[in-house]
């Protein structure tokens, strides 16, 4: 079935372009969540008027984003964490850890959108870039301190 894009999909496309789907994927999915128009001439038209306003959207949405970009590279963050004896940290840090660190200086950000290739397992300085929209990647770095024992 032949589609027009309303918004960035992700492995599908980007907004605007046509694509070809599979039938269920747009009658079960894109359709009813209103991600797609079925490409007809009378939506082509309806598109062209549309295309417009959707394009200011996706604009103001990528300023917005690298707006935020700018604002939590410029913050510093740090974790304190238990060592063992070897200088390893006990267990590790997952996004789940880091996603709750950002939100404690009020940068809601989803565990999801933290690229973290492996779970952090060691002291030091930490960069990790965060997705906060498909074309916008803000590198942060972390400092995972040692918590002295008492």
């Amino acid at each position: 079935m032949k589609v027009i894009l309303r918004t960035d999909i992700t492995n599908v496309g980007r907004q605007g372009e046509i694509k070809e789907v599979a039938a269920g994927f747009a009658r079960n999915y894109l359709l009813p969540k209103k991600l797609v128009m079925e490409a007809t001439a009378q939506n082509m038209k309806i598109w062209e008027r549309e295309k417009t306003r959707l394009e200011k959207e996706r604009e103001e949405i990528i300023n917005n984003a690298k707006a935020l970009a700018e604002k939590i590279e410029k913050a510093e963050f740090s974790i304190k964490v238990k060592i063992g004896e070897n200088g390893k940290i006990f267990g590790s840090i997952t996004t789940a850890h880091l996603a709750k660190l950002f939100a404690e200086q009020d940068f809601v950000i989803n565990k999801h959108d933290i690229l973290l290739p492996a779970p952090i397992k060691e002291v030091g300085k930490v960069a990790i870039n965060i997705r906060l929209h498909p074309e916008v990647i803000a590198k942060v770095s972390v400092d995972i301190i040692e918590e002295k024992s008492k």
